[in-house]
């Protein structure tokens, strides 16, 4: 069989359909990758670094020798990996592979090059229906940076801390609305107590590639209607929204849901309060420049009391504060500001009265 070489578009189109085999060393794949792609590196992290050396610093010849001595003893053992990625894959998806059914794999490197172009060459000799990514990751990265230039609709879900607003977001999704969840993507809630609860975040190039596919899905799946994103900070946790992305963000329509402090302090002790003490001092401590020393020391202390809620009320207060001043900050704030007054957290009735106000102001 002929080895196939995809464009950039036609990669995005069969990449949902077929395993994608990232063949980069375990480290560029860690740091960042295709999401759903599959890890079967050519080079460990050190046999890479040795091939690279050679390549610079001897010729090409000497690297690539190098290179097949590594290659040479991983044969059997990549084609017994890819065997079983295949047999999954289509599971995943609840579709049967019939017996002698073609076998069909993507193969990308960082640029398209020698270890594609190796693996690739295996993989064809054994019997796959092997595609390469022309330009490799690089041209998957310029793809990904792309998409944060392009112009969406989008509505702002605002609202002060506690509010539900992640919660009302899901909620939206499933009334069959678009929306994306920038902190899920993040992995952190976005504030000093961001991380609670989470696993490590992506890098910011990992969270970069998530979040175009996202947009891309989105967009595509729901080309007219507005993409709704909880109204955030450019930084989360340790990774930034995209400057051309977060510029549209800024500039969209608002929609703040107003609920009474009360309700959402109740909210953010239920969610928050179950964390072990250490870790709520350890997050006070890391606003305390801006909390102030005397607000601090009065949070800790109900924190030792066990007057979580108390606590909670002190740290609301500062937040809403926080918030407050950067929702006036923006250009255009009193002209795209829409403020939507209700009794309690509840993420259904938010979603609805969120999709029954746009639904209005669009008529």
């Amino acid at each position: 069989m002929a080895i196939g070489k995809l464009s950039i578009d036609e990669f995005l189109q069969l990449s949902g359909e077929y395993p994608v085999l990232d063949v980069r060393s375990p480290g560029e794949f860690a740091h960042a990758h295709i999401p759903g792609a599959h890890s079967l590196p050519l080079f460990s992290d050190e046999e890479r670094k040795i091939v690279g050396t050679a390549y610079k610093q001897e010729s090409k010849e000497k690297a690539i020798k190098l290179g097949l001595s590594f290659f040479g003893t991983k044969m059997v053992k990549m084609v017994e990996e890819v065997e079983e990625i295949v047999k999954s894959h289509p599971a995943k998806r609840g579709i049967k592979v019939k017996t002698g059914e073609s076998k069909t794999v993507i193969v990308h490197c960082w640029r398209g090059g020698m270890r594609s172009a190796g693996v690739a060459w295996l993989l064809d000799l054994y019997g796959f229906k092997v595609y390469t990514l022309v330009g490799g990751y690089k041209v998957y990265r310029r793809w990904v940076l792309q998409q944060f230039e392009k112009e969406y609709p989008i509505n702002i879900l605002g609202g002060y801390t506690g509010s539900g607003k992640t919660e009302a977001l899901h909620a939206i999704t499933k009334k069959r609305q678009p929306a994306i969840d920038l902190e899920k993507i993040a992995g952190h809630k976005g504030s000093a107590f961001g991380n609670l609860g989470q696993l490590p975040q992506p890098s910011q190039e990992m969270f970069e590639n998530l979040l175009a596919r996202e947009l891309s899905v989105v967009s595509h799946n729901y080309s007219t209607s507005p993409i709704w994103v909880e109204d955030e900070s450019q930084r989360i946790g340790e990774v930034n929204i995209p400057t051309p992305f977060y510029k549209q963000m800024r500039s969209s329509q608002i929609y703040f849901i107003n609920i009474p402090f009360e309700e959402r302090l109740n909210f953010i002790v239920e969610h928050y309060g179950k964390f072990e003490k250490e870790k709520l001092m350890n997050a006070i401590m890391r606003i305390k420049k801006r909390l102030g020393g005397l607000e601090t020391k009065t949070a800790l202390g109900c924190l030792v009391e066990n007057d979580i809620k108390g606590c909670f009320a002190l740290l609301l207060l500062y937040y809403d504060k926080l918030y407050l001043k950067s929702l006036q900050g923006r250009d255009n704030f009193s002209s795209l500001f829409n403020k939507l007054e209700l009794d309690a957290v509840s993420h259904e009735e938010s979603a609805k009265q969120l999709l029954l106000f746009t639904k209005q102001a669009a008529i």
